[in-house]
């Protein structure tokens, strides 16, 4: 009888979280706001970056939210909740999302060839240096470029800034001209040759942005307007957009820095800083462009968090985000090109994916199971299911991979002890 006690009252207590299994909603928290406070005012104490906010949602409730420094260090105007920030490469986990959505109504596979749903890329073909002549050398691919390899930055497209051949082809082409649509674009990708065969290298470059004409093709909508429809819109995201028309919108957005060599920063030019946000420009694409707010970023992220799903809207089935947050690099990729400077990672869609503990105490700080990207402006975000935390960095400065703030940060969220680097 009295076994029979202790097991139910063993079982009452695991069950209620008060026992040595709590669940991740049931342990203390993670977060101290004034050890989050130092190490983000440290940065602008120091006049770089100008201006940051973070917010964290943990356990469903926010946790943290903090703002220091300037959105217009020119203009007197700080840096608050609603600034407006260019999230760049940000854009691309949002694309995915719209991607998915798709797939999960049917619309293709993630191993169909792309050009089944684009012919546009039905005749590519791979550069393999130059002849006797300085020519290039054109091969054909070994296999199709599959949907799945533009998920994963594996199809071989490269972009301007390589300085091959290809680069050079792009550069003349210009796909992602401001003035150029989707489909405009994707025609013009399709005359460029591959870097490399598919699926045998990572490297960042256009794929997203076909991920978007994707979109646009199967869905019969303009992007940015199914974007608008089937996400912002039904996830309260209302500040997240590609054009910021009002003069009172333009008033929140923030300016854009640039680092000088001894460390100061320079505002940027107006073109550079609000150039492609002020104008309604025919292109639309999915590999940057859009602005938002740390709130609607936030909501994004805490959908993701709760796989797909927030206040009662689902976007997509928790089988779906778990897919798109699961490492889905080959084992064959070996080159990686700059990737592993983000850690121990592989990569899923459209996101980084921690796939184990940081390996020392100079690398940021963060859980396995984690998903994340960040922006060309130091913007950076995460989802942790293993912690249940969802959190969202916003600065405004070049060049981007500023892993220091980023590891600051981190490390203020996991404990800036020995032992943040391990959780």
């Amino acid at each position: 009888m009295r076994f029979r006690i202790a097991f139910t009252l063993l079982i009452m207590i695991t069950l209620t979280g008060c026992g040595p299994m709590q669940t991740s909603a049931s342990r203390v928290s993670l977060i101290d706001k004034a050890r989050i406070d130092a190490a983000l005012k440290d940065y602008t104490d120091k006049g770089a970056p100008p201006g940051v906010s973070a917010l964290i949602y943990e356990n469903g409730k926010e946790a943290y939210f903090g703002a220091f420094g300037m959105a217009d260090r020119e203009a007197n105007r700080p840096m608050v909740r609603d600034t407006l920030a260019q999230i760049y490469s940000m854009t691309k986990p949002i694309t995915g999302v719209a991607l998915m959505m798709l797939y999960e109504e049917g619309k293709f596979s993630l191993d169909d060839p792309l050009a089944k749903h684009a012919p546009e890329f039905a005749d590519l073909k791979v550069f393999n240096g130059l002849d006797e002549n300085n020519e290039p050398i054109l091969t054909a691919t070994h296999r199709p470029v599959k949907i799945r390899d533009i998920t994963r930055h594996t199809g071989g497209f490269t972009d301007r800034d390589n300085e091959s051949r290809v680069g050079e082809r792009y550069r003349e082409l210009d796909p992602t001209h401001r003035e150029n649509t989707l489909s405009e674009m994707a025609q013009k990708l399709g005359q460029i040759p591959l870097l490399y065969q598919p699926g045998t290298r990572w490297l960042y470059g256009p794929s997203v942005d076909i991920q978007a004409f994707l979109v646009e093709r199967l869905s019969g909508m303009p992007f940015d307007q199914f974007l608008q429809a089937r996400v912002f819109k039904p996830l309260g995201m209302h500040d997240t957009r590609y054009v910021v028309s009002s003069p009172e919108d333009r008033e929140r957005l923030a300016a854009v820095y640039e680092l000088n060599d001894d460390g100061t920063m320079r505002r940027a030019d107006d073109e550079t800083a609000f150039g492609f946000n002020t104008h309604d420009w025919p292109l639309k694409p999915g590999g940057f462009g859009l602005v938002s707010t740390l709130d609607d970023y936030m909501r994004f992220a805490r959908m993701l968090l709760n796989e797909g799903e927030l206040d009662g809207v689902r976007l997509l089935k928790p089988e779906t985000v778990r897919l798109m947050a699961g490492d889905a690099m080959p084992e064959a990729v070996t080159d990686k090109s700059w990737l592993p400077v983000k850690g121990q990672v592989g990569f899923g869609i459209n996101f980084a994916v921690r796939i184990a503990p940081p390996a020392g105490p100079d690398e940021p700080s963060g859980a396995v199971g984690e998903f994340f990207w960040d922006g060309k402006a130091n913007t950076l975000f995460w989802v942790d299911p293993k912690n249940n935390i969802a959190a969202v960095l916003f600065t405004q400065y070049f060049p981007p991979g500023d892993l220091p703030l980023h590891k600051a940060f981190r490390d203020a969220v996991y404990y800036a002890d020995d032992q943040a680097y391990a959780r």
